[in-house]
């Protein structure tokens, strides 16, 4: 018995070793050190991956079993990079250059724009990942009024979904963290912040401007570019009864893939799966308040400034029919307002971005109003 459970325990303790995860750290810059912003980085044939910040700095965590894999780093416009996870950890300086991949279509016979798009379109659940599967989402929503930072919330989201070609599936938020709500107005959405996020993406059904309507839109090629290898028309569509309405799609020349998606002032980004479908990476929007959904008593003070900024981070992807059973939390709920319990030592050990500088204004600013720190407000906030 003694010997059994001496082996019982040295498994044990080998089998934490293993999942003890390292932090990796980096900057992705160009040939002119300028940096790059939503960069796809992730292990070569894994799920794992995250996307570089604005400010173009990335963190990922990897197991001990990783360091003899191949982290690569991707983006519109740029050769792909790979390295040893290994090789990276030892370099001097974490720094990765992207080479900029000139890419020049004048020589081809192209297809009108129009036609791209619709074919992007009928393709669409065939080129991402359609079959169920969860994304681990890092959702994070900053409100100011008068510039100034005044509430912060992020929470940890498990979305079942099926890709940009369904409706929205379900979701569970099963972390969450605040900040003291500092608004003047303190507006409540009717929705969770997700939802919204799925609702503005012109590629899925139930959207008002969905895919009926861009077959709609006068489109132009504006550029080129290239996508690990492949080449990329960059068409711009134009709304003709509203010409203010504007869409830019990235769209791959031989299979059609939509890379990337601009309207407004939402982004979205998709990387690949390891079994060659898209799915989304991240995320981004901002929005102010026209004064007709402002309440008549709000009219005329600070809440007029009210705006937000949120971006969503994509973590990881698991197609385990196992493990994409969620418990339905947060739908048609304000992100800001659940009453979840604050566990420090999630958010200690969560993969999170690096702090980009939106981030730390967010935090000094929010900091200052009365010297509370950021820390101390999530205790007070939340559970």
């Amino acid at each position: 018995m003694g010997f059994i459970f001496s082996f019982l325990f040295l498994s044990t303790l080998a089998t934490l070793a293993q999942e003890q995860k390292i932090k990796i750290t980096g900057l992705i810059i160009d040939e002119t050190k300028e940096t790059v912003p939503f960069v796809t980085i992730g292990i070569v044939n894994k799920s794992i991956g995250t996307a570089s910040t604005e400010d173009g700095e990335f963190s990922l965590l990897v197991s001990k079993n990783e360091l003899i894999d191949t982290l690569y780093v991707s983006s519109l416009g740029y050769d792909t990079y790979k390295i040893n996870v290994s090789d990276f950890i030892a370099k001097k300086d974490q720094n990765i250059i992207l080479i900029e991949n000139v890419v020049s279509l004048s020589t081809l016979v192209l297809l009108h724009p129009i036609d791209y798009v619709n074919r992007a379109l009928k393709n669409l659940k065939n080129n991402t990942l359609s079959k169920t599967h969860v994304k681990e989402i890092l959702y994070r929503r900053a409100a100011s009024e008068d510039g100034k930072a005044k509430f912060f919330v992020e929470n940890f989201i498990r979305f079942r979904d099926k890709g940009p070609a369904y409706w929205m599936g379900r979701f569970e938020v099963t972390e969450a963290r605040k900040s003291v709500d500092y608004r003047f107005w303190k507006h409540t959405q009717w929705k969770h912040s997700l939802e919204y996020m799925c609702e503005v993406n012109l590629l899925r059904p139930g959207n008002s401007f969905h895919k009926r309507n861009l077959k709609k839109f006068d489109w132009v090629k504006t550029g080129s570019s290239s996508y690990e290898g492949e080449d990329v028309l960059i068409l711009l569509g134009t709304n003709p009864k509203k010409t203010w309405e504007k869409v830019t799609l990235y769209i791959g020349l031989d299979d059609y893939k939509i890379f990337k998606l601009e309207s407004g002032n939402s982004l979205y980004i998709y990387k690949k799966h390891q079994n060659g479908k898209l799915y989304l990476s991240y995320y981004r929007n901002s929005w102010g308040f026209p004064k007709d959904n402002i309440p008549p008593e709000m009219l005329g003070t600070r809440a007029e400034s009210l705006n937000y900024k949120a971006e969503a981070f994509v973590l990881n992807v698991t197609l385990d029919k196992k493990k994409t059973k969620v418990k339905d939390y947060g739908l048609g709920l304000d992100m800001g307002s659940l009453d979840l319990p604050y566990h420090p030592k999630f958010w200690k050990k969560l993969n999170t971005p690096p702090d980009t500088k939106f981030y730390k204004k967010n935090k000094t600013e929010l900091e200052g109003l009365f010297n509370v720190p950021l820390e101390k407000q999530y205790q007070l906030s939340n559970k």
